[in-house]
């Protein structure tokens, strides 16, 4: 298994920690914060202005780290390549084709990688589809979040073994991708009513923790994830079924050739 192409140093750690901290802060406000009952309910705007600057101090940090120039060409090539797929996918009954090429390419070249092309992935995509919007950071977030995680699983599974498992995290991803965008605008829908559901599935401000969280439970059950979620989670086990041992391959090739300048525990020095 060949080691990262993005080194992590400490100081990056850190980093993302702190701006994955604050992106969970962002998506789980509602259920963190105490509203108070008939309080209007506006978007986090101070959030949605501070995570695009945590990203891009994380996307400084990880270049400092030593990220070298075929490395980067790596990145721009995937993140374009991504932006395609999204687009002509276009998420159609849950049928996304940029979640596949994120896990693999977070697997390859590292959790630093897969943290940076699950953000530039999204904005690329976003920018050709017009799809920029208060949303955009959200998915920014989760499906950093996504690269980063599929560098973090075990590497010493290789094989049709690393294939099931990346088949496997493809399909949770696909379900934790979908719960927690709902949560992002779910406190802002009003009035939810869904045929054959008694009652409102609305936010209510000032309800107990236990209330709301029950309450988008079944918002997100009832409306996503026996759909979108699920036709998500099956292109993602198919295509990495598929297309991963080929994509696996190549991707190993070329970080084999990608050298990496610095080392993580002494900035700048060459390695």
């Amino acid at each position: 298994m060949s080691a990262p192409a993005v080194p992590i140093s400490p100081r990056s750690v850190a980093v993302l920690g702190v701006a994955s901290l604050g992106g969970l802060m962002m998506l789980c406000w509602p259920l963190l914060l105490r509203v108070p009952q008939d309080a209007r309910v506006d978007p986090p705007f101070l959030f949605l202005a501070l995570l695009p600057v945590i990203v891009a101090v994380v996307l400084a940090e990880l270049s400092e780290g030593g990220m070298d120039a075929r490395v980067l060409a790596v990145l721009g090539v995937l993140s374009a390549v991504n932006a395609i797929l999204r687009t002509v996918s276009a998420g159609t009954a849950g049928v996304e084709f940029v979640f596949f090429l994120l896990i693999l390419g977070g697997r390859v070249f590292g959790a630093g990688f897969g943290f940076v092309l699950g953000c530039t992935s999204l904005f690329a995509s976003a920018l050709m589809t017009a799809g920029v919007g208060p949303w955009l950071p959200f998915q920014m977030i989760v499906s950093a979040w996504i690269g980063m995680g599929a560098g973090l699983l075990p590497r010493r599974v290789s094989g049709r073994a690393e294939i099931a498992m990346l088949a496997a995290y493809g399909v949770v991803a696909a379900y934790v991708f979908g719960l927690l965008m709902n949560l992002s605008s779910w406190p802002f829908l009003l009035g939810i009513q869904v045929p054959g559901h008694e009652g409102s599935l609305s936010y209510v401000p000032g309800a107990a923790l236990l209330d709301n969280l029950t309450t988008f439970l079944k918002y997100t059950l009832i409306t996503s994830t026996g759909s979108f979620d699920t036709g998500r989670a099956i292109t993602n086990a198919v295509a990495i079924a598929l297309l991963g041992p080929a994509i696996l391959t190549t991707l190993r090739r070329a970080a084999r050739r990608a050298t990496v300048t610095a080392d993580p525990g002494s900035r700048g020095a060459p390695r």
